[in-house]
């Protein structure tokens, strides 16, 4: 009998010893839990949508190239670009068979200011991302243009420009992005052949009088050419195709 306060003392520390540990990993748990993180979300969901390309209507860019769209102020490209993109006069490029990337950057440029042309810039202000592909493919599936060089001096000049570029002056050839054909080359470097003298000839000055800025490369060969061999290689473009 003299030991039983001391076995009811040693039980009752056993019995708090017992509820102290139940009471830690109570709180050891907690946290694991607490740290866990968050349960992931379906992979659909997670996964943000992946951008997709505007699909091109081709029907629609030539309904906006032959009639334009008078609810949004869309002007017919016929007008002053001819049938099929056939221009009658130098004073409007031909853009048959153009590229359709390059002819929406250029429509996208004079909407946003970066390409100036008054006219221009009017023309492509009320046209979305999604016109401009349209008509621009529409434009590339047109026959090429055809011309011809209109003297013997330039063809010979020109020729020698476009195909071997001028080494003293550090001239590339322009064959090397327009191709020797002056079909130039998808996406990167519009189609030269078969295109107005004049028109080639007034984007080179352009260039080199830094009022046409949107491609840093040709401002640069342009700054290193004279007149006489912008009017050279401008003819010799109009004979190829």
């Amino acid at each position: 009998m003299r030991q039983t306060p001391q076995i009811s003392k040693l039980t009752s520390l056993r019995a708090g010893f017992a509820a102290l540990s139940i009471f830690a990993l109570s709180g050891l748990a907690a946290q694991a839990y607490a740290a866990d993180p968050a349960p992931m979300a379906p992979a659909a969901e997670a996964k943000a949508a992946a951008p997709t390309k505007p699909k091109v209507d081709v029907a629609a860019g030539e309904t906006l190239y032959n009639s334009g769209d008078a609810t949004r102020g869309v002007v017919a490209c016929i007008t002053c670009h001819g049938p099929k993109g056939q221009s009658a006069v130098a004073t409007w490029p031909k853009l048959s068979a153009q590229h359709a990337a390059y002819t929406a950057k250029q429509l996208k440029n004079f909407k946003e200011g970066t390409r100036a042309n008054a006219i221009m810039m009017g023309m492509s202000m009320p046209l979305t991302e999604q016109d401009m592909i349209n008509i621009g493919t529409f434009l590339s599936q047109q026959a090429p243009s055809q011309g011809v060089a209109q003297t013997k001096e330039a063809l010979d000049l020109g020729k020698s420009i476009y195909g071997g570029g001028i080494a003293s002056k550090g001239v590339p050839a322009c064959a090397g992005c327009h191709s020797p054909n002056g079909a130039g080359i998808p996406a990167q470097y519009p189609r030269q052949g078969g295109q107005w003298a004049e028109y080639s000839y007034n984007q080179l000055v352009g260039f080199r009088e830094g009022t046409r800025k949107n491609s840093t490369q040709m401002t640069t060969i342009a700054t290193k050419l004279s007149d006489q061999e912008m009017k050279a290689v401008s003819d010799y473009m109009a004979g190829l195709h």
